[in-house]
This record gives structure tokens, sequence and C-alpha cells, in this order.
């Protein structure tokens, strides 16, 4: 079997010499039955030689290969055919482990279900909704686009309703990147974002971030490889806690204005944050997308988010969405609509931005009085450097506690652990920052 596959057999298959053509073909060749599993791959230098292509192009070709399990194997000991069939499926998502009622998980930075507002009456609201349970492909209620925009941070040519901040994510880069062409974020960033990203197969140019944001310079750099796109969170970072800031924002728009990329605005914290809303739109009305999540403050079971931008790409997303559901709910449109409005929501909105607010600040002040510094910020979570990361995570498991590797939220390799200050009790967090201080410090 290893001379009938060996690196000329291989040669005299592939057609695209690019690393994103080699691993369809490759995997095409797989899923034929024309390469058994269990079959030895030639090796890098081998079939690099063959092909009279660089060996990182076939490196390249074998982790993308090696990322949705269709082979196995690295190194010395070379590549094999691990399966003929893959599902994609979201890899930094489901590295999340499912721990005991004995662990306090502070791995998922989600809303403390205390603190969202009930459903009943809004749901009653939403069962009355106009155009219930018609076909047709509505892009938002009308009740819904009466409360959303006066509050919008700029005046956009059309919004859009989709399943939650995600679906609206993974639904318009399907919709208007086209295969193959780069995409620029932020780093870290959202590890859903870049499960998308990378279930794409596209190239990723990473953006290095400071406490301020994306750090313009950074940018300047990535739009060098004309990405078709940059994608950030313009409000409150999900990792990090840090905030653009004004000028940041400006600096930002300044860089992009001399590009012609979409901008991707993904303001996934939402109003649970202190910091008001703001977006390049106002510049840019033409090529931004700005996307809401409603997920933290009214419910992740809503399934909500609002997007918009110019009625051009609004239309090439509907147009993409039209394959599947091709609208959201008109219930829980109106249910979102609803909420928005009522008086006693807003209340307990405020209240969860305050809690969430002296959660993070009690443990952020915590972990100064013990020499560790994090990002002053808000939000959800804090993200602290570590010396080493699976030393640290093995140190807070022992101690019962459960975080998120830092570098599931990036494309470097990081020493950090993100910490969900969201569902922290604050009779927790003395507990928590000195095991904290215990992973954070160099291993004997």
């Amino acid at each position: 079997m290893a001379d009938q596959y060996d690196a000329q057999w291989f040669a005299d298959r592939l057609g695209d010499r690019t690393s994103r053509g080699i691993a369809l073909e490759t995997g095409a060749m797989i899923r034929s039955g024309l390469l058994p599993v269990g079959t030895k791959l030639p090796s890098v230098r081998d079939l690099a030689f063959r092909l009279g292509i660089s060996p990182a192009t076939i490196s390249i070709a074998w982790a993308d290969l090696r990322r949705h399990k269709i082979i196995g194997g690295r190194g010395r000991n070379g590549a094999w055919v691990m399966g003929d069939r893959f599902a994609p499926r979201p890899t930094r998502l489901v590295s999340t482990g499912n721990y005991g009622p004995d662990v306090l998980n502070l791995g998922i930075a989600s809303p403390d279900i205390e603190l969202l507002p009930p459903l009943e009456q809004a749901l009653l609201h939403g069962a009355k909704a106009s155009q219930l349970n018609s076909y047709q492909r509505e892009r938002i209620l009308p009740e819904l686009e009466q409360v959303v925009r006066p509050s919008w941070p700029y005046d956009p040519g059309a919004f859009l309703v989709t399943n939650g901040g995600y679906n609206a994510v993974y639904t318009l880069l399907h919709a208007l990147v086209p295969p193959g062409a780069p995409v620029a974020i932020e780093d870290p960033t959202a590890l859903r974002l870049l499960d998308i990203l990378e279930d794409l197969n596209v190239p990723i140019i990473p953006v290095r971030c400071d406490a301020q944001g994306p750090i313009p310079e950074a940018l300047a750099e990535a739009l060098k490889a004309k990405p078709v796109a940059f994608l950030f969170q313009p409000r409150v970072h999900s990792v990090t806690g840090s905030s653009v800031t004004r000028n940041r924002l400006e600096a930002l728009g300044d860089v992009l204005k001399g590009s012609d990329a979409l901008i991707i605005e993904d303001d996934g914290v939402g109003d649970v944050s202190e910091t008001s809303r703001q977006s390049l739109g106002r510049r840019f009305p033409d090529r931004v997308i700005h996307v809401l999540s409603y997920s933290k403050t009214l419910g992740p079971d809503l399934r909500l988010a609002v997007l918009s931008s110019s009625a051009s790409i609004v239309e090439q997303i509907q147009s993409y969405r039209s394959f599947s559901a091709g609208w959201t709910s008109r219930i829980l449109q109106a249910a979102a609509s609803w909420l928005l409005q009522d008086a006693e929501t807003e209340n307990i909105v405020r209240h969860a931005r305050a809690t969430y607010q002296a959660r993070r600040h009690a443990l952020a002040s915590a972990l100064l009085a013990l020499g560790i510094e994090v990002n002053e910020g808000e939000g959800l979570s804090v993200f602290v450097p570590v010396e080493s990361e699976s030393f640290a995570l093995v140190t807070l498991a022992s101690r019962g506690i459960a975080v998120s590797a830092g570098s599931r939220f990036s494309l470097k390799s990081l020493n950090a652990v993100r910490i969900a200050t969201s569902v922290l009790p604050l009779a927790e967090v003395d507990r928590v920052a000195h095991a904290i201080s215990a992973a954070a410090a160099k291993p004997r």
C-alpha cells in the first residue's frame, strides 16, 4: 500500500497546488474510497518536491485535514487516513467540559439566569404578532424596528433579525465571504467566531489588541493581505472586558478608510455593558455590518439579534438565509419588542448591569491585592495571564474551579485563562482569587 500511494501517485492526481486545493482534493479522494482508511500519506517533503511547491503548503493542507479528523499522525511517523466521513463541528466550543455539581464552573461567560427578565407577558404579546404564521420572509417586524431604530448607533440602510448573534455572524460570513478570501479579526477574540472562520476554511489574519481595542498599526499591517472583511467587537470585548475608546474607534476608521474591506461589528455583550453603543457605520454606511445580540440582556432562549447594513448587503444576507429558515420567529420578535418597551424589564436590565460590574470589579480588585493586574474594563469575564496555561488549569481544577484556557480564544499560543465573572457569587471571590494567584505562578 505504501508503494501504491507514494508521492508520485498523489502528484499525478492533485491539480490544485494551493494548500486549500490540496486539502479539498485529498479529502475528496478519501471520501470517494480512492484512498482507503489506514493509508499512509507520503512525507511532506517528498510530496512538495513532486508538486514543485513549498513543504509549508503541504503542511497547511495536512493540518486542515487533521483538524477535521480525516487524517491523523504527524512528525517522523508521518500521517495516515483516519476516516472517510466527517461532520464539521465547532472544535473550540465543544472542548468545553461538563462538570459535576461540586465544581464552580466559571468556564462559560453566560448570563446569570436570575438576572434575566421574565418572559410570560412578552410571549403572550408575541403570540399576537402581525402576519403570524405567514410564509412571507420578513426581515424585521415593523414594531421591533420602531423600537430599535431610535437607539441604534447610526442610521442604517436596512435591518435584519437573526436567531442570535453568532447566527448573524455565521450567516453573513457565508453570504459575503468568497471561498478562500482572507478575513482579519481581533486577537484574542470570541472562540465561537474563530470556530465559524475555521469552519469556513478561510485564511484568518489576527489583529493585535491592547486595553483600548484593536491596535491601528496592527490593523494596517493586516490590511496588506487584502482581507475581504475585518471583524471586531466595537463596545466591550467578550474575553478581556476591555472597551474600545472613541479615539481608538476613530483611529481604526482612519486606517479602514484606505481599504474596501467589509467592517463587521459584533456587539455580543450588548446592553449589560455600561459603555455606550458605538459604530463606524456613520463613516462607512455602505460596508459596515453592525450586529447587536439580545441574549445577555433579554435571555438566550429568545434567540434574537438585530443586524444593520446597507440595503444591498442586507439583501445579500437575506438571500443566503432563504436557503434555510428564511426569517426569525415573529413571536420572538414581538416578544423582544414588548420587553424593550417594558419599564420593569428596563429596571431588571439596569440591575443586571450593575451586578455584573460589581462581580467583575470584586474579582479584579481581589486579584490586584494579590499582585495580579487585569483590565479594569467591564463585561462578564476577566482574562488573566499565567506562566503556564496547563499548570493553571490543573491547579484550579484541583481546587474545584473550572475556567477556560486562554489559547482557545486566540490563533497564537497564549498562556492565560479566562474566568467568567457573570456567574461568580461574591461569597466565592476571595477563594477564587487566591486559587488564581496560585495557578498563575510559575510551576516549580
